[in-house]
């Protein structure tokens, strides 16, 4: 990538963001957040894409919530059509972050139920920051088809999606709740739970959830 004529302290960060040491990596993010540069934001989505380090890749996310949102978004945008996982992951995660509402036609079902959990996780959090007004029971119906996906983090990253969408996932959950999988049921009924009662906990839920599938209640009585 051509950069414009900078400054040695930038090119060195620039440069230090392929370091093996994940300090320096992250020193560098920082400092490209610091004295954000358009020009910077083309290496900072790819490295996105490739960082091993969970908290680097925070910090390249905040980094580039710093640019402006007009040239960053496209850029985002067109990671979610790369075959690399993490850069659809990232890209998701950072589209949450700034919070651009031209994002939401590209947070398609295909993102909402990709096969790679990271991604789907991802899409499920950016859909539901950004899903314009009007549009969630749409988006609650698409998302409730995800349920009983996953391991416990797995479900509980859905349930939190789909609690902050309100009420309008209650009719969804309520259909969920007859489905012939009883993972999908239980994952229904502990989620409308946690609805009702946030203070509950998930693992709360889940446990009273599958006493009421084993009892073959749909949790929908009373």
């Amino acid at each position: 990538m051509t950069m414009p004529e900078q400054d040695t302290d930038t090119v060195r960060a620039l440069r230090a963001l392929e370091d093996s040491r994940s300090s320096v990596r992250l020193r560098a993010a920082l400092a490209l957040g610091t004295t954000p540069d358009p020009g910077f934001i083309a290496t900072l989505v790819e490295r996105c894409a490739v960082e091993p380090e969970f908290s680097v890749r925070e910090i390249l996310t905040w980094a580039l919530t710093r640019h402006p949102a007009a040239i960053t978004v496209p850029q985002l945008l067109g990671e979610l059509r790369s075959e690399r996982a993490q850069a659809r992951s990232q890209a998701l995660h950072t589209l949450s972050k700034i919070r651009d509402r031209q994002a939401w036609p590209a947070i398609t079902r295909a993102l909402l139920s990709d096969a790679d959990d990271e991604v789907a996780r991802s899409a499920w959090r950016a859909a539901v920051a950004l899903v314009p007004d009007g549009e969630e029971p749409g988006l609650a119906a698409v998302l409730s088809r995800q349920l009983g996906r996953g391991e416990r983090e797995m479900q509980l990253s859905l349930s939190r999606a789909l609690i902050a969408l309100g009420e309008v996932i209650l009719p969804p959950l309520r259909s969920a709740m007859a489905d012939l999988d009883p993972r999908v049921r239980g994952h229904a009924i502990a989620t409308e739970r946690l609805l009702r009662d946030p203070d509950a906990g998930f693992e709360f839920a889940v446990e009273e959830a599958k006493r009421v599938v084993a009892l073959g209640r749909t949790g929908q009585e009373g």
